[in-house]
């Protein structure tokens, strides 16, 4: 449950730039049941009502229970970001973000790297949960085990969250350092499961509808949040459906070439109708090309045609050269997919870890341009 909301399946997408727009939402909540979370909105850009930011936390009129992410590092702003949420009417739930390890994020002491300045990050949150309250809104944080192996903050933090009043915890079992690099550490998302009473969700390495089953039984986390692994395959979130519906008789349906070009078409619509322009809603749609097609057999001049794509007409034309039947890449199954990088040295402020009970904001720590 988020407030009122029962989550069934218990699945939620995260949050990720340039992707989870109104277009891919749309079609991923018809694959399945979850909750779908717009790109990240910052709390700063958000109260200022800069028109690219308000454009983008528009919701599709059938989108019943409508998440935003909202990423801030002022206590007040966060809270009136939070409060404006609430009087505008602009969504029916509220996450923060204290997971993001990007290097612009970080060195302002934002993102995964906030956690470890414990009293800011409760000031954070306690004032959210304050502003949401009026307005029946439940409020969630996301975050990563901690900056890097030295120092780790997800179960302090958790506990802190929990205090102030949170609906629920999101963990990617991965620290900032790490990226998006190696594994995810589900014992570390268990352990928070046991330190906290509120619903747990963990996040990191869920590739098909098999590991969402195998993390909730290695963890007993109440849900799953899923990122990188539906690039390319929005079918996941029916997978993910299928999974917690029929348990230990799921197994996953492949689709074939023919289906996946049904899929990228459909995509390739929703973008251009969300953005009103069919040179930018295909142009757009090009990045996602290489997530779909990836381990299946296109030639390499054919593959050249479709990165630039400039007309539906154009796509149907191009999709319409691929073999149908042709089976899906089951090499591609249990493997990453998006962003794979290696581990890396976390940007801070200047003297960050040198006092946890620091409470200052960083200076220029708020950023203007949503989305990451």
């Amino acid at each position: 449950m988020l407030g009122d909301h029962a989550v069934n399946p218990p699945v939620v997408l995260a949050p990720m730039a340039g992707i989870t727009n109104v277009a891919f939402r749309r079609l991923c909540r018809e694959q399945g049941g979850g909750v779908y979370v717009c790109e990240m909105i910052t709390t700063r850009a958000l109260v200022e009502r800069i028109p690219k930011t308000l454009k983008m936390v528009a919701f599709a009129e059938d989108e019943d229970f409508r998440s935003l992410q909202l990423y801030g590092v002022d206590p007040d702003v966060t809270a009136a970001a939070v409060r404006m949420v609430g009087e505008d009417g602009l969504a029916d739930h509220v996450d923060l973000n204290f997971g993001c390890p990007v290097p612009k994020v970080t060195r302002r002491g934002g993102g995964s790297a906030l956690p470890w300045r414990r009293k800011l990050f409760g000031r954070i949150v306690r004032q959210a949960v304050e502003a949401a309250k009026p307005y029946g809104i439940p409020l969630t944080i996301k975050m990563r085990k901690g900056i890097d192996d030295d120092h780790l903050t997800y179960v302090e933090a958790g506990l802190i969250a929990q205090e102030a009043g949170v609906a629920a915890v999101a963990l990617h079992a991965r620290t900032a350092e790490q990226r998006y690099s190696g594994q995810a550490d589900w014992d570390a998302i268990a352990a928070l499961k046991q330190a906290l009473d509120v619903p747990v969700l963990g996040n990191g390495d869920i590739w098909e509808g098999s590991d969402a089953l195998r993390m909730v039984e290695h963890t007993g986390v109440d849900g799953v949040v899923v990122g990188r692994g539906c690039l390319g395959r929005p079918w996941l979130f029916a997978d993910l459906e299928a999974a917690f519906t029929q348990g230990a008789d799921y197994k996953p349906v492949l689709p074939v070439l023919g289906e996946v070009t049904k899929i990228m078409s459909r995509h390739a619509e929703l973008l251009v109708d969300a953005l009103g322009d069919e040179k930018h809603g295909c142009a757009d749609f090009r990045k996602h090309i290489a997530w779909y097609l990836k381990g299946f057999p296109v030639g390499g001049e054919l593959r050249r045609r479709l990165s630039m794509v400039a007309s539906l007409a154009e796509l149907d034309d191009l999709l319409g050269k691929l073999d149908p039947g042709e089976p899906f890449p089951v090499g591609e199954l249990g493997q990453p997919r998006g962003r794979v990088n290696a581990p890396g040295k976390v940007s801070l402020p200047h003297g960050w870890l040198e006092s946890r009970d620091d409470d200052t904001v960083p200076e220029g720590a708020e950023m203007e341009n949503s989305g990451g």
